[in-house]
Parts: C-alpha cells; sequence; structure tokens
C-alpha cells in the first residue's frame, strides 16, 4: 500500500517495488504435473524391453521361449548382406563365393566390437554375446560360416532372434 501524503525514501520505493514484484508471481503446477507424467509414461514404455531394429528385407523364424532377450551386440543377415552394430560388412555373394570357412571380415568387425566395449574386453573373462537376427529363408552354410566367425572372435554366447509365437499356437 502505497501512502501518498508522505515523500517515500529510496528505500521504501525499492521494497516496495520488491513487494509489487513478487507479489503477482507464481507457479503453475498443472501444467508442470503434466509434463512429468507424460514422462513418466514414456519412460515406462521405453524400458519395458529390448527391442531388435527392425528391417523390412528380413522376416525373422518363429519361436516360442519364455526368456527375454538381454542386449547383445547384433549381427543382421539379410538376403542381401551381412550387417553388425548397423555397419555394412560384407555381400551374401561374396561369402557364398569363398571357400573358407569363416568370414574374415566378420572376424575382425567382431574382435573391433570387443576392444571398443571394455566391457566384452577378452582379458577380463565375460562370455561375449551377440545375437543373430537372420532372414528365415537365409542358406545354411551363409549361417554355418557366421556361427564360425563368431567362434574365431571369441563370442561363445550367441542367440538368435526370433518372433515370439503364443503358448497355444507352437504347432501353427
Amino acid at each position: 500500500m502505497i501512502i501518498k501524503d508522505k515523500k517515500l525514501t529510496g528505500r521504501h520505493k525499492r521494497m516496495q517495488h520488491f513487494k509489487d514484484m513478487h507479489a503477482r508471481a507464481g507457479l503453475n503446477l498443472v501444467s508442470l504435473m503434466d509434463i512429468f507424467t507424460i514422462l513418466v509414461f514414456f519412460l515406462l514404455v521405453n524400458t519395458s524391453a529390448q527391442q531388435l531394429p527392425s528391417h523390412k528385407d528380413i522376416k525373422l523364424p518363429t519361436s516360442v521361449s519364455l526368456k527375454t532377450p538381454k542386449e547383445t551386440l547384433v549381427i543382421t543377415i539379410s538376403q542381401n548382406s551381412i550387417v553388425v552394430a548397423g555397419h555394412k560388412i560384407t555381400d551374401l555373394k561374396t561369402v557364398l563365393g569363398t571357400s573358407t570357412p569363416i568370414i574374415t571380415s566378420l572376424v575382425n568387425e567382431l574382435n573391433y566390437q570387443t576392444d571398443k566395449h571394455r566391457n566384452f574386453r577378452k582379458d577380463t573373462g565375460k562370455i561375449h554375446q551377440v545375437t543373430i537376427m537372420g532372414d528365415q529363408n537365409i542358406p545354411y552354410r551363409i549361417l554355418k560360416k557366421v556361427l564360425a566367425s563368431c567362434r574365431q572372435a571369441n563370442y561363445n554366447n550367441i542367440s538368435f532372434a526370433a518372433y515370439q509365437k503364443k503358448k497355444g499356437h507352437i504347432n501353427g
């Protein structure tokens, strides 16, 4: 409340200005609560399960399994190429054209990934884990070479990605 009869000193003017400025300030908690609610739902949905990368040119086989997959290094085998962690390694025509039992470029990439991620290093004694996400129609000799290359690079814990069938549809 400003007294008009008296002349205000500089200090009184500053104090009155401070009161006027902070009397109008407020915090809208409704908007803040909306933002945090959306954030919580977003985090719940995106951290519930591991999502393998989806590829249009790969049709995964189906399987019945109760175990959930762990996050590992992903090797993708399409009808045309082999991809490790998003990087194209080689073409399938090149792999089919060689008679060697391993794929050298795949072994080199797996060794690079081992050196890149210190928690997978050989000297720690941890088992190297890899998930193979391959088209259901790839030739077995390709899969055999990929498995031999994984073993060559000391990736001993190998999983195969598949679509999960419902429990009652085993024969369908």
